[in-house]
């Protein structure tokens, strides 16, 4: 399975969107610098906030891009907010 998740950062107040197949691995290695030269090291610590479950691995990342695409804040709140938004985006994909 694949996961478009959300991460978010006080520290940084922003939120990351990326996909995965195992999302609370994921985060673990965000969290601990897996990644010594990754933009998330300055966020840390990092919040998992959504993993919405897609169903294919090309969902995922559509999904992915089609959010960061908004380049929006408040967008990326409202999935948060009302999952059901997910769900529809997803389906408009196929």
């Amino acid at each position: 399975m694949y996961y478009t998740y959300i991460l978010f950062s006080s520290k940084l107040n922003r939120y990351y969107i990326v996909t995965t197949d195992n999302p609370i691995r994921r985060l673990e290695e965000h969290n601990s610098k897996h990644y010594e030269n990754a933009f998330t090291t300055k966020g840390i610590p990092w919040e998992l906030i959504l993993a919405y479950q897609c169903q294919s691995s090309g969902n995922a990342y559509k999904l992915e891009a089609f959010i960061k695409r908004m380049k929006s804040k408040k967008f990326i709140e409202k999935i948060i907010s009302d999952q059901s938004i997910i769900v529809d985006i997803e389906s408009k994909l196929n």
